[in-house]
């Protein structure tokens, strides 16, 4: 699959995958920083921004597009940074083409399997019932984004997550709004979203050694929580941890300053 992206800056090639609900035009501001220095690619990836629909949404399938992408590109070998769902894409990949990494960097999300009654316990985003949400939306009935906005909110309590979804809407040539995201294809692959790596497989042979790997979560997130240092260290046994304090799960909105530097000082 062809990804749409963005690219900025000159350098060593660095490639950004986005968040569940994101685009790679989330990361601008990280993104333009990291410019100055690096061959920035922001990416969509499937499903998502202006990249393809598919009704495959796999870490697999999305693995297999950034190295297809980076074949079309004529680039051999990059630093890899993912957030959230991009940060799974970006250890599928890593630890697939394993010669195609310099660096890797994961935001906010261990390799495991995030389950229905961990994302209870831990309160983590309940992406199903947003899924759910947004499919419900009924944009016959809906000429502004404020109308939409009152639409989610009894639903969607949360009025950061609501803008956020929001970004995924634009006016077709009617006049009218349509998502941009693939929900009914996200919803039916939520499971796939959720799944994790196979920690025992990465046992067996000692893990991916072959390239430096820095984990960056947001101290006041739950999606890192010490218990996954382990299962980290089973795949990545020479991975760093950073934690930004005062940043939630979307660290590079909250704190993209002290992203960056936790960035440099761990490539350079």
């Amino acid at each position: 699959m062809q990804l749409a992206y963005t690219k900025i800056g000159v350098g060593h090639p660095f490639f950004i995958l986005h968040g569940l609900y994101g685009s790679g035009d989330n990361w601008i501001t990280v993104g333009k920083k990291l410019s100055e220095t690096f061959e920035v690619y922001l990416v969509d990836q499937r499903n998502h921004g202006r990249s393809p629909h598919d009704p495959v949404h796999t870490y697999e399938a999305m693995a297999d597009d950034l190295k297809e992408l980076m074949d079309t590109l004529g680039i051999e070998k990059a630093t890899v940074l993912g957030h959230s769902m991009g940060g799974k894409t970006a250890m599928f990949f890593a630890a697939k083409y394993r010669t195609m990494v310099s660096n890797l960097i994961v935001v906010d999300i261990a390799p495991k399997t995030y389950t229905e009654e961990e994302r209870e316990a831990k309160e983590i985003t309940n992406h199903r019932f947003i899924l759910e949400t947004m499919e419900k939306a009924d944009f016959s009935q809906i000429k502004t984004r404020t109308e939409l906005d009152e639409l989610l909110q009894p639903k969607i309590q949360s009025g950061s997550i609501r803008q956020f979804v929001m970004k995924n809407v634009k006016r077709n040539k009617q006049n009218g709004f349509y998502w941009t995201l693939n929900v009914h294809g996200l919803k039916l692959n939520l499971g796939n979203i959720l799944a994790g790596l196979n920690v025992d497989a990465f046992n067996k042979t000692g893990g991916v050694k072959n390239f430096p790997v820095l984990f960056v979560r947001g101290g006041l997130s739950n999606y890192i929580v010490d218990e996954d240092v382990r299962s980290i260290r089973s795949i990545f046994p020479y991975s760093e941890l950073v934690t930004i304090d005062q940043a939630g799960h979307w660290v590079h909105a909250e704190q993209p300053e002290r992203l960056h530097q936790a960035i440099m000082d761990f490539i350079f």
